[in-house]
C-alpha cells in the first residue's frame, strides 16, 4: 500500500524546500539544464535558492553512452512534492524527453532528490531518491548546495565515502 511517511528524512529548518538533480548527454548539454530550471522557475511557484557548478560526469547503470554534465539546485516552493514531481516531469515533457531506454541518454532529466523533512514511498515516487547514496554525480553537486544536508541519518560525506567519485569533475577546473 502506497504511504507517504511521516518520520524526517531529511533534517527539518534548511533554507530550501526541496533539492533537485539534473543531468543531459544529449545536445548542449550545459544549455538544456539552464533551460530546464528556467522552465521549473518560469512562473514562481518554484524559486532558485541555491545552484551546484556542472560537473562532467562518467554514465551511470548504462555505460555505452557519452558523457553527462549534471548540476543540482535548491528550491522553494508551495508545491506539495507530488505537483513539485509533476512539474519537473512536465519539464522533461516538453523539452521533448524521449524515454527509451532506462538510464539511458537523455537531453533532460530533472529528479526530485529531497523534499523538506518528508519521507515517500509509494510505487511510482520515493523521496529521498532512492539511489541518492549510490551516485556520486549526485552527491557532489548536491554538497556544493548543501554541504551540511543530513538524508536517512547520514552526511553527504558519509555517503560520498563509500563511492568512487574519480569521475565527476567540475566543468570550471
Amino acid at each position: 500500500m502506497p504511504r507517504s511517511d511521516k518520520s524526517s528524512a531529511v533534517q527539518p529548518g534548511l533554507a530550501f524546500d526541496a533539492t533537485l538533480g539534473l543531468g543531459s548527454n544529449i545536445g548542449d548539454r550545459v544549455r538544456n539544464i539552464e533551460e530546464a530550471i528556467e522552465r521549473l522557475t518560469a512562473d514562481g511557484a518554484v524559486t532558485l535558492i541555491s545552484q551546484s557548478r556542472f560537473y562532467r560526469t562518467a554514465p551511470w547503470g548504462v555505460t555505452d553512452q557519452d558523457w553527462f554534465v549534471n548540476a543540482c539546485i535548491a528550491v522553494r516552493t508551495d508545491l506539495t512534492a507530488r505537483e513539485l514531481l509533476r512539474r519537473c516531469q512536465v519539464v522533461e515533457n516538453d523539452m521533448a524527453r524521449v524515454r527509451t531506454r532506462r538510464w539511458g541518454p537523455r537531453n533532460i532529466d530533472v529528479d526530485v532528490l529531497t523534499f523538506r523533512d518528508s519521507k515517500i514511498n509509494e510505487p511510482d515516487y520515493v523521496v529521498p531518491h532512492p539511489r541518492i547514496a549510490e551516485r556520486a554525480f549526485v552527491l557532489v553537486p548536491l554538497k556544493d548546495i548543501a554541504p551540511s544536508l543530513i538524508i536517512d541519518g547520514r552526511s553527504l560525506d558519509e555517503m560520498l565515502s563509500k563511492l568512487d567519485a574519480a569521475d565527476v569533475q567540475p566543468l570550471d577546473d
